[in-house]
């Protein structure tokens, strides 16, 4: 009894997701979540052999997996890539939108292309992806929409430039989604990472003394890892949270009420 009642909150038995950014970092481990709990699953990102290395891992854990690499710096990229991972096993009910670039050059400095090649991966692509797939979750009667976000959506600090910009705006779309789809079955949701030790963060990981600093900043007196983010991106994808939709949901291990 106890197997099966979880079993039916937290399975995604004949789902199928779609995960943007998913052959590294968080977008990998939710990937790599989603599939495991019986989702069908294709990650979409550029680099060919992590996407590859991505699928592999994951048909060799008995999971059903496919990849698709796609430029989403682009409106045609973005729209091509989205009818590419729909060929594979369908429409999807889930979307991830893990994809992210980190470029934070001072605001002063920060000049248009800059400003454009962030919001082309960070906010619009989430947007275009939302429009293709959200109507046709609706009329399904079922659909999860899920972004990742950033302590800079909250707070100003370690020059969040245009980063920080988008990611609030992602959380605002989440917002938007939510009440146009909401009634009809399909949540939108956006999980908010700590500092967690992904090659996007590179360059403050490289930094020992900084590393550590952020560290003793959270409350389990350590940075997040991916997989950190399985769990919440199983319970957002799944029928347990079916009344949970518009929030911003941190997974950061208590960095930001500290």
């Amino acid at each position: 009894m106890t197997a099966s009642y979880v079993s039916g909150l937290f399975s995604l038995d004949g789902r199928t997701a779609l995960v943007t950014g998913g052959s590294s970092g968080i977008g990998r481990a939710i990937a790599g979540a989603l599939a495991r709990a019986g989702a069908r699953t294709v990650v979409v990102a550029r680099r060919e052999a992590e996407l590859a290395e991505t699928v592999h891992e994951l048909a060799a854990d008995g999971c059903e997996a496919a990849w698709v690499s796609g430029d989403l710096g682009s409106r045609a990229g973005i729209r091509a890539a989205a009818e590419a991972a729909a060929a594979v096993y369908g429409e999807p009910d889930i979307l991830v939108n893990s994809a992210g670039i980190n470029l934070r050059p001072p605001l002063g400095e920060l000049g248009d292309d800059v400003w454009d090649a962030t919001m082309a991966v960070n906010l619009e692509a989430p947007f275009l992806l939302g429009q293709r797939f959200g109507p046709g979750m609706a009329e399904r009667g079922f659909g999860r929409l899920i972004h990742i976000s950033s302590q800079q959506a909250h707070r100003a600090f370690v020059q969040s430039g245009a980063y920080g910009v988008s990611k609030g705006a992602v959380e605002s779309l989440a917002r938007s989604q939510a009440e146009a789809w909401s009634a009809h079955g399909v949540t939108a949701n956006t999980l908010v990472p700590g500092f967690v030790l992904t090659p996007l963060n590179r360059r403050l990981w490289d930094d020992a003394e900084k590393t550590a600093e952020l560290a003793g900043r959270t409350m389990v007196g350590r940075n997040g890892l991916p997989e950190d983010f399985a769990g919440a991106a199983v319970f957002l994808a799944s029928a347990a949270s079916g009344y949970v939709t518009g929030q911003s949901i941190c997974v950061d291990g208590g960095f930001s009420v500290h």
